[in-house]
């Protein structure tokens, strides 16, 4: 196993287990196989197990198989605040005291703000009194390092990034998200503020493995280097200093003990350039099936209506590169949960986009398209149910 460093020094492995899938066994999460699958990691050299409130019964069952091993003190153990379901200043101590007690701990080694879309969401909890509480949990020695994951726009991410002294970040980031979400930008911003990145979504969701167009899947299994499709996402990732550690939900221990060979093996500048060819390759072969030419370079924006114009276009396009209902869940998350809403359906057709960008793709007409396709009436309702939710006083 290889370790990358966290802001203080700490090792942390380059390969983290994801524990959001673990195996059911009716509705109960099947302890035993995770147990092994777990420890199986353990002995490989991964130390960063990462979980959170609401992945229904995974902080029970990692406290459980950590305190059955006697393990918990030489493992990192990272949990999130479900900050979309706070209210008030006694909802972080209860959620949070109950985090503790699920865990079977004293002490959480690096905790989150899980899933900030915003900064109006950072800001909800700075009023209700977040950082004096961060405060109180470090110096008790509860909570020892800080964080947020996101999901959102480049943008959004680097407010978010300079808004706190956060110890470390976890964003979504794969070879097709390299100039979307958080993206290359996000990363190397972190990275030049000596804050660790930890990265979620490596194959997206496995779509990087199952779900690729025919034809891309076939260029990477007749490659040369013999790398399976997840090999080659996470080679991709490994190559690049800035990655701190790289979360895959293992699920059986044959998967465990591949992820950490290649962990072991994918150092920094170990990916050739006829691996970044293929790379390339298999990009321009899931594009084949988008809808809008966009390629995310932000040269339409800022839209004068608060359009997210490149983070429409390619929720769209994922509609048809990957599946409906993925496209859907992606603008759920990046766009409509934000508290100044970016939908399509804002356009006044203006045509400042249009003549600036150099595509010259058909922004007006496209947008309408888009929000069509993305914003059916169930999610439109779903939509303002969530918002409402998350943004009321």
């Amino acid at each position: 196993m290889q370790y990358r460093k966290d802001r203080y020094g700490n090792n942390i492995s380059a390969l983290g287990f994801g524990c959001m899938r673990f195996t059911k066994s009716g509705t109960s999460i099947d302890l035993e196989k995770a147990e092994r699958e777990i420890m199986t990691a353990y002995r490989a050299g991964v130390n960063y197990y990462d979980t959170a409130y609401i992945y229904p019964g995974s902080e029970d069952a990692l406290g459980k198989i950590l305190a059955k091993n006697g393990i918990r003190s030489k493992v990192n153990v990272a949990t999130k605040l479900p900050q979309y379901l706070i209210g008030s200043r006694a909802a972080i101590d209860r959620y949070f005291e109950e985090q503790l007690s699920r865990l079977q701990t004293d002490y959480i080694d690096y905790y989150l703000m899980h899933m900030l879309t915003d900064l109006a969401a950072w800001e909800k909890l700075c009023a209700l009194g977040i950082k004096n509480w961060i405060e109180q949990q470090k110096a008790a020695g509860r909570i020892r390092q800080i964080g947020f994951s996101f999901h959102g726009n480049t943008a959004m991410f680097l407010k978010i990034l300079n808004a706190y002294d956060w110890d470390f970040c976890q964003i979504q980031y794969n070879y097709m998200d390299e100039v979307s979400q958080a993206g290359r930008e996000g990363l190397k911003a972190a990275a030049a503020k000596w804050i660790p990145v930890i990265i979620m979504e490596p194959l997206r969701g496995g779509k990087l493995v199952d779900l690729l167009p025919k034809k891309a899947a076939e260029k990477i299994d007749s490659a040369p280097h013999g790398y399976s499709r997840a090999e080659l996402a996470f080679r991709w990732l490994w190559d690049q200093p800035e990655v701190t550690c790289v979360l895959s939900g293992m699920n059986s221990v044959a998967m465990v003990e591949e992820n950490c060979r290649i962990a072991a093996e994918a150092v920094p500048g170990s990916f050739t350039e006829e691996d970044h060819a293929l790379i390339r390759e298999v990009r321009e072969l899931i594009s084949e099936n988008v809808k809008v030419p966009c390629t995310g370079c932000g040269y339409c924006m800022p839209c004068p209506q608060g359009v997210d114009i490149p983070g429409a276009f390619r929720c769209y396009n994922e509609m048809y590169t990957e599946k409906k209902s993925t496209g859907r869940h992606e603008f759920m998350q990046v766009i409509a949960l934000r508290k100044d809403p970016a939908f399509p359906s804002r356009c006044v057709a203006c045509g400042r986009c249009e003549s600036h960008c150099p595509q010259h793709i058909p922004i007006i007409t496209k947008l309408k398209e888009a929000d069509k396709a993305l914003r059916p009436l169930p999610y439109r309702i779903a939509q303002g149910i969530a918002r409402w939710y998350l943004f009321r006083k």
